[in-house]
C-alpha cells in the first residue's frame, strides 16, 4: 500500500524546511556536441517517461546527477522523478507539500546527505520510512573536507592556503571536537559516480522486491542496466585520465564557486577559484578578483571556467581583462530545461567537461 500523509501535515512541513543546496544564478544553455563517438555512444540517457505505471516502483532523487543515476538504471521499468524542476538553481528551492508527499510515496530516495540537506534528514525523520530505500550520496564515497586555497574567499588559514585531508565516514568531528565541514558533490568524480550507481541500482533490486508482485526480471535489468553504464563510466575516466596526463599544464582557474574538488583531486590537478563549492556569498572582492587574474595572466592559463546555471559576471570580468577564454565546465546539479526535453545526461555533459580541459590543459 502507498504511504499517503495528510496534505495539512507536510503543508507545516514545507513552510518549516527549506533546501540549502549548492547552486545559484541564471541559466546557462551550452552547445551540443560529442567529441569521441565511442563515448558519445555511451552517454545516452533514456528519456523520462511520459506516463506514470503505478504498477513500478517509484523513485525520487533531488537534483540532477542522481536522478540521471536512476533513471539510466531503471532503464524505463521505474517511475523516476527530480525534485528540482530543471533551470532551477538549488539555493531558491523550498519544498511543496507535493514535493513532500512525492517524497513520502517513494519506494527509493536519494539525495546528497551531509550539512547542506539537513532539511531532508528533518523530513525524513516525520516519516516512516520502513518500507523506502534510502541513498545518500555522502555514504556511498570516501568524503574529503572541504578546503580553502589561496585567494579564495573565506579562507581563514594563516598563509591563506587550504590543506586537503581525506577521511572517512564515520567521524564528522574533528580532532578538537569542532564539527568537520565536508565537500559533498562527491558525483563529479566518475569513479566517485560508479559507487553511486551501483548503490542505486542494488537500492531499486531491494524495492522491487519488496512489491507484492515482485518482478526479478525488473531487478535483473537494473543490475545489468547498471554493470553496462559503470563500463561506460570507466571509458569517462579514460577519458578524463588522458587529458590530465597528457597535460602541459595542471593548473585551472574558476570565476566561479569551486564544486570539482572530487575530480580535480582524482586526476591530479590544482586549482584556484573564488568561492569553495558550497559558499553562499554571490559578490568576491575585488582582491579575490586580482588574484586570479594575476594567476591567469603568471602562469598563462588560457580559459577562465564558471559552473552551470551560474550569472557568469566573475568569469566575464576576468575573461576580458586577461583576454582568455570563457568555458562552461558542468557540476550537474541541475540543467536547463532545453537539455533536460532533450533527454541530455550526466554521461553527455562530463563529455563536454572532457572537452572544456583538454582545451584549458593543452
Amino acid at each position: 500500500m502507498r504511504r499517503i500523509v495528510s496534505f495539512i501535515a507536510v503543508g507545516a512541513l514545507a513552510v518549516v524546511f527549506g533546501l540549502s543546496g549548492c547552486g545559484r544564478g541564471e541559466s546557462a544553455d551550452p552547445e551540443v556536441y560529442a567529441p569521441d563517438e565511442a563515448l558519445a555512444a555511451e552517454s545516452q540517457t533514456p528519456k523520462p517517461d511520459a506516463a506514470a505505471d503505478e504498477n513500478r516502483i517509484s523513485v525520487v532523487a533531488t537534483i540532477f546527477a542522481p536522478f540521471d543515476f536512476a533513471r539510466v538504471v531503471a532503464g524505463g521499468r521505474a517511475n523516476v522523478a527530480m525534485l528540482l524542476s530543471p533551470g532551477m538553481e538549488s539555493h531558491s528551492y523550498e519544498p511543496t507539500p507535493q514535493d513532500i508527499i512525492t517524497i513520502q510515496n517513494a519506494d527509493v530516495f536519494v539525495y546528497i546527505g551531509g550539512e547542506s540537506d539537513a532539511w531532508v534528514d528533518r523530513i525524513l525523520g516525520s516519516m516512516d520510512t520502513d518500507n523506502m530505500e534510502i541513498v545518500a550520496l555522502v555514504d556511498c564515497v570516501t568524503l574529503v573536507e572541504e578546503e580553502f586555497v589561496e585567494g579564495m574567499e573565506g579562507g581563514d588559514s594563516d598563509d591563506g592556503h587550504g590543506h586537503s585531508h581525506d577521511h572517512g565516514n564515520d567521524s564528522h568531528d574533528g580532532d578538537d571536537g569542532d564539527e568537520v565541514a565536508y565537500d559533498e558533490h562527491v558525483w563529479t568524480s566518475p569513479k566517485n559516480a560508479m559507487l553511486i550507481v551501483q548503490r542505486i541500482a542494488d537500492a531499486l533490486s531491494d524495492a522491487e522486491s519488496r512489491k507484492a508482485a515482485s518482478d526479478q526480471t525488473n531487478a535483473a535489468a537494473y543490475q545489468a542496466n547498471a554493470t553496462t553504464y559503470i563500463e561506460g563510466l570507466g571509458g569517462l575516466d579514460a577519458a578524463f585520465r588522458t587529458v590530465t596526463d597528457t597535460a602541459v599544464r595542471h593548473t585551472i582557474v574558476f570565476g566561479d564557486r569551486f564544486p570539482f574538488r572530487y575530480l580535480t583531486d582524482e586526476y591530479g590537478l590544482d586549482y584556484f577559484a573564488a568561492f569553495s563549492g558550497c559558499s553562499t556569498d554571490t559578490e568576491p572582492s575585488a582582491r579575490t578578483v586580482a588574484f586570479l587574474i594575476d594567476k591567469i595572466m603568471h602562469e598563462e592559463i588560457p580559459v577562465v571556467f564558471h559552473i552551470e546555471l551560474s550569472n557568469e559576471r566573475m568569469a566575464d570580468t576576468i575573461s576580458a581583462e586577461t583576454g582568455t577564454k570563457k568555458l562552461l565546465l558542468h557540476a550537474c546539479h541541475n540543467i536547463t530545461r532545453d537539455d533536460f526535453e532533450a533527454g541530455l545526461g550526466y554521461m553527455d555533459l562530463m563529455i563536454r567537461n572532457v572537452d572544456a580541459l583538454r582545451e584549458a590543459l593543452h
